[in-house]
C-alpha cells in the first residue's frame, strides 16, 4: 500500500511544463513594458510640470518688475517687445504687450492692460512641454479720476 501512495504523491507533483512557464513569462513581459511605460510617461509629465513652474515664475518676475515702475514711465508705454530670460538653467522667450484700454467713447482710460507671455525654449522634449503660459493684468494710475469722490 506504501508504493501506491508514492505513485500518487509522484503524479501531482509533476509540476508546469515548458510551454505553461513560457506563456507566463510571455504575460509577465507585456504587464513590465506596459508598467515601464507608464514611468516614463510619468516622468515626462512632472518634468513638463516643472518647466511650466519655472516659466510661470519668470512670468510673476515680469510682471512685478512693471508693477514696480511709475504709471507714467517710459517702460510702460503702450506696445510689444521680445526677450530672452534665463532661469533655474533654462531659457525663455518673454513676450511684453502693453495696450491702453479705452472708454466706449474712444477716449483713453487712464489703464493699461500688460499682457506676459513666456515660453520655453528648445528642448528634446515632447511640444506640450514648451507650452506657453500667460499673465494678464491691469494697471491703473493713482490720478484722479471721475469717480473719486471730490
Amino acid at each position: 500500500m506504501q508504493a501506491k501512495v508514492d505513485k500518487n504523491n509522484k503524479q501531482s507533483e509533476r509540476g508546469f511544463s515548458l510551454i505553461e512557464t513560457c506563456i507566463a513569462m510571455v504575460v509577465m513581459m507585456v504587464a513590465g513594458l506596459a508598467v515601464a511605460s507608464l514611468f516614463v510617461f510619468s516622468m515626462q509629465n512632472n518634468v513638463g510640470g516643472s518647466e511650466r513652474a519655472l516659466a510661470m515664475a519668470v512670468a510673476q518676475q515680469q510682471l512685478e518688475r512693471l508693477r514696480v515702475v511709475n504709471f507714467e514711465d517710459t517702460s510702460m508705454n503702450a506696445g510689444s517687445s521680445t526677450t530672452t530670460v534665463s532661469s533655474g538653467g533654462h531659457s525663455y522667450t518673454v513676450v511684453k504687450t502693453i495696450t491702453d484700454e479705452t472708454n466706449t467713447n474712444g477716449s483713453n482710460k487712464q489703464l493699461r492692460k500688460i499682457t506676459i507671455t513666456v515660453t520655453p525654449v528648445g528642448g528634446s522634449r515632447g511640444s506640450w512641454t514648451r507650452s506657453p503660459v500667460t499673465l494678464v493684468s491691469l494697471r491703473s494710475t493713482l490720478a484722479s479720476g471721475i469717480f473719486t469722490a471730490q
